[in-house]
């Protein structure tokens, strides 16, 4: 099986630059779209935790889960959102740590700060994301954003966003 070349290291990293600012200017349905029908948006809750969704996860939400959560932060009833959340993330550059283009499969590793406000409150969040990316015809799909919070061990405030 034949599969269609990755963009090169600049333009993958203005990939998840692009996906973090969809993020941050809540564009959430095409945010959306950068997701593989089989993809996934995982946030650990210890380090090192196995993939398995047997165990406990800050959040593990598939394709429709994403859109459940989206759907949710945009109805008008959402209490959580009375007072709407911002978020804004500061990213380092993004680096490609592996392209294995017999499995179609490229991973970027970015580390960064999230900010995260609602009237009064803020939060901020340090972490590393990793993008586990495939191509599908022409387009980068995210197959896996797999989110590690420096302190995913400690008791974290309510995150409304996607840090």
């Amino acid at each position: 099986m034949s599969h269609a070349a990755f963009p090169d290291a600049a333009a993958l990293a203005q990939f998840v630059c692009h996906e973090a600012r969809l993020i941050d200017e809540k564009r959430f349905d095409e945010w959306y779209e950068l997701f593989s029908d089989d993809g996934c948006y995982w946030i650990p809750l210890t380090r090192g935790q196995p993939p398995q969704e047997t165990f406990t996860s800050i959040s593990r939400e598939d394709k429709l889960l994403l859109k459940v959560r989206i759907e949710r932060l945009r109805h008008p009833h959402a209490y959580s959102q009375q007072q709407p959340s911002f978020c804004q993330h500061v990213l380092q550059q993004p680096l490609v740590e592996s392209i294995d283009a017999q499995h179609n499969l490229c991973v970027l590793r970015t580390p960064y700060l999230y900010v995260e406000t609602q009237l009064d409150t803020q939060i901020v969040l340090s972490g590393v994301a990793w993008h586990h990316l495939r191509m599908q015809g022409d387009a980068l799909r995210i197959v896996l954003k797999k989110v590690e919070l420096l302190n995913c061990d400690a008791a974290l405030p309510a995150i409304q966003l996607f840090p």
